[in-house]
């Protein structure tokens, strides 16, 4: 059973790139643009400013990238993997780019250049992006956590806003050290997709080919929740 759950996307761009677009932004705009992210179904933003290092292994150009982070349904989650659920979480994927796609036209509309990363492109791992944000985490079971929630996919906009609030320090560092030491995603995967060491195995993982979500659902990140997960480990360190 194989399914390759994400199609590509239609360009659902109304309105072109200034000539000349602009590269500072206002906090108010910034606030009324987060706004309507967050109207649009996204669980929030984050911003990451990818270094001339990062983009030379990349073989990018790209300089500011405004991630666009959405809550995967939890229904769809809790699913079976199946054609269905596939189906399901591809209609979900096509609903919320068409969204992404509608924040970057007001970007646009506003004097900004404002382009979506294809997320189904493999020349480059949005995952790496995210992380170069300092916003987010990889877990123990390969997953990016972002403080809204382990259940997060999401789209980036590459933009020509140089003053975007990036982030210096990474709060979320804590989280390899509590991985270490809970294993729940082990105990559950039901692909045994880790070797003794506890190391993830990427070629057994099922997430991408069959839609399996076990280890959303039993991790203690998506159970709980980030804050109270961390005054967890707080207390543990103590």
């Amino acid at each position: 059973m194989r399914f390759r759950y994400h199609q590509p996307i239609p360009n659902f761009y109304e309105i072109e790139n200034p000539h000349h677009p602009q590269t500072t932004i206002t906090d108010d705009f910034l606030k009324e643009f987060t706004d309507i992210a967050v109207a649009s179904r996204f669980a929030g933003l984050s911003y990451a400013k990818l270094g001339d290092e990062f983009k030379s292994e990349w073989e990018i150009d790209w300089d500011n990238i405004i991630i666009l982070k959405y809550p995967m349904s939890e229904e769809i989650l809790r699913m079976e993997p199946s054609r269905e659920k596939c189906i399901l979480m591809d209609e979900e994927f096509q609903e919320v780019g068409a969204k992404a796609f509608a924040l970057a036209d007001i970007l646009r509309e506003n004097g900004f250049k404002a382009d979506l990363i294809n997320p189904l492109d493999d020349r480059v791992s949005l995952r790496a992006i995210a992380l170069q944000s300092n916003d987010a985490v990889i877990t123990r079971s390969n997953m990016c956590l972002f403080k809204e929630g382990l259940n997060l996919g999401f789209f980036m906009i590459e933009t020509s806003i140089e003053n975007l609030p990036f982030k210096t320090e990474n709060e979320l560092e804590w989280v390899r050290d509590y991985c270490s030491t809970c294993g729940v995603c082990i105990d559950r995967c039901p692909e045994k997709a880790f070797d003794d060491e506890g190391k993830f195995l990427r070629k057994l993982c099922t997430a991408h080919r069959e839609g399996c979500s076990v280890c959303i659902n039993f991790c203690p990140f998506y159970k709980r929740g980030y804050e109270k997960v961390k005054k967890r480990y707080s207390r543990m360190k103590k």
